[in-house]
């Protein structure tokens, strides 16, 4: 008797367990979140390792631009309090490429790229962290030019991504950067390394803040504190481009422009010019050095150009075609690219000191200008002198670019467009302490709100 009860009491609890697993499933799946969302920042901290000088955090954002997409992973010391700026510890970064906006018209083909650069990441940060993570995408000019939903499309593909990674993200996370923002967390880059911002280790002479100047694929910035009689010489259209910036119990007046389609592969394709049948006739430009040619690719589309020869008309060989036949190389081609920049951008403060980076390092690199990984100081005249020796057919390296005589030729136009004189000194930099000088780390900062 005692043992049949004994049986029917096991049966009973059994019973109830069964039961109470398959409420509960029940219940999870009718409660469940379509997807992660960011908790608070003070429910975030309780996960990061802690010691006496404060907790350690990383954040990983996601550069998307034009020509490849990098990935940036930060590590920072924040004060318990926050009573003091964050301190920068490290940065890994790997990249690949092409950028995002190749895949428009097949968005799940981007997946491989981003999980090879997830991947990165999770090597980076600690196993027991990473789901307190946060992980950012921001895309610039690349996506910016994509037409009706493409770059939609692209964003809710790296969304899902990011929602099936063990990192932390909503769709709030990935997003296209406004151009303004972009200029304005390149500047915050640059000056919190310097230390001109935020109080960060710096050099006795970085006692002001410089201006910033990023030329990539499909935009340029331009970006730094103007003085108040600058303020006051812009016209009502122009003071749009005031930003106010208040980070580290500090705020900052800055002036900043973004120009759309004048970065430095965009002004290409709008000098050459598309031609009628993608990969057909040979395109003749006065950009190119007379016995020079060669091919690129853009946009999906290839361009395969040569140089003008003299009398010769530019455009197709295969079409009709106009344009300018007496001239050197150099003056046909800066005619042409005058005609593209229209006197559409707006001189910059006089007498500041000005960072440039991304194609200006580039082409410096290119012209021997600069030590390819200490960076140095460019006159303005020496894209000048440059872009004469190339256009007149100098080869400066077995590789060179036949397009080469026309970023110089862009470069300087754009430049002098900017206010700088010929003998204006830029200050280019790849890396400040180890750190790349792109907006990634400003946007990081702005982001998650250390």
């Amino acid at each position: 008797m005692r043992r049949s009860r004994l049986v029917l009491f096991l049966v009973l609890v059994c019973v109830l367990v069964v039961y109470l697993t398959v409420l509960k499933r029940h219940y999870d799946s009718h409660n469940a979140l379509p997807q992660r969302h960011p908790a608070p920042k003070g429910f975030l901290t309780p996960h990061w390792p802690t010691g006496s000088r404060g907790r350690v955090q990383f954040g990983i954002m996601f550069d998307a631009g034009s020509t490849g997409t990098r990935v940036h992973v930060f590590k920072f010391r924040v004060d318990h309090n926050k009573s003091r700026v964050p301190e920068l510890l490290d940065e890994s970064f790997k990249a690949f490429s092409p950028g995002l906006s190749a895949f428009a018209e097949d968005p799940p083909q981007s997946r491989a790229g981003l999980l090879q650069l997830l991947d990165f990441a999770k090597t980076k940060v600690p196993v027991q962290i990473q789901e307190s993570t946060p992980v950012f995408l921001k895309a610039t000019a690349g996506l910016r030019l994509l037409k009706g939903d493409q770059a939609q499309r692209l964003l809710d593909q790296v969304r899902q991504v990011f929602r099936e990674s063990s990192f932390l993200s909503s769709d709030q996370s990935v997003s296209v950067l406004d151009g303004a923002d972009e200029g304005v967390s390149a500047w915050l880059t640059v000056n919190f390394l310097l230390g001109a911002v935020g109080g960060a280790p710096a050099p006795a002479s970085a006692s002001a803040s410089v201006g910033t100047l990023d030329l990539g694929g499909g935009s340029t910035q331009v970006t730094f504190s103007p003085s108040s009689k600058f303020v006051e010489s812009l016209s009502s259209s122009d003071a749009q481009n005031l930003q106010n910036l208040n980070l580290f119990n500090s705020s900052y007046k800055l002036y900043t422009h973004s120009y759309l389609g004048l970065g430095l592969m965009e002004a290409r394709a709008a000098v050459l010019g598309p031609p009628s049948a993608p990969g057909g006739a040979v395109l003749v430009s006065p950009c190119v050095s007379p016995d020079g040619g060669g091919t690129w690719e853009h946009d999906h589309i290839l361009y395969n150009v040569r140089g003008q020869r003299t009398g010769e008309t530019t455009g197709e060989t295969t079409g009709e075609t106009t344009g300018e036949t007496t001239g050197s190389v150099l003056e046909l081609c800066s005619r042409r690219v005058r005609s593209v920049l229209r006197d559409s951008v707006r001189p910059v403060e006089q007498q500041l000191q000005f960072y440039a980076f991304s194609y200006y390092y580039d082409r410096a690199v290119d012209i021997r200008a600069i030590d390819g990984v200490r960076g140095g100081e460019v006159c303005v005249q020496d894209y000048i002198s440059a872009a004469q020796r190339v256009c007149a057919g100098e080869t400066l390296s077995p590789d060179q670019s036949p397009l080469l005589c026309l970023d110089l030729v862009y470069i300087s136009v754009l430049l002098q467009d900017l206010g700088f004189k010929p003998d204006s000194q830029l200050k280019l930099s790849r890396w400040i302490r180890g750190v790349e000088t792109s907006w990634a780390l400003g946007a990081t900062f702005n982001y998650m709100n250390l």
